[in-house]
């Protein structure tokens, strides 16, 4: 299952949780708090959906 089926979010959503994880003030306690995203969880969906 795509973390983003798993999590429910939406385009808008998606694109926030990748800006504030390549933000180096945002810490990932601050995604899994806003989204319910472990640090893990960002980590693959950057990996899965990284431009080539």
């Amino acid at each position: 299952m795509k973390i983003t089926e798993q999590f429910n979010l939406d385009e808008r959503q998606q694109d926030r949780v990748i800006a504030m994880a390549w933000e180096d003030r945002t810490p990932f306690e601050a995604i899994e708090y806003q989204f319910g995203l472990t640090k893990k969880d960002v980590i693959n969906y950057e990996r899965t959906n990284a431009p080539a």
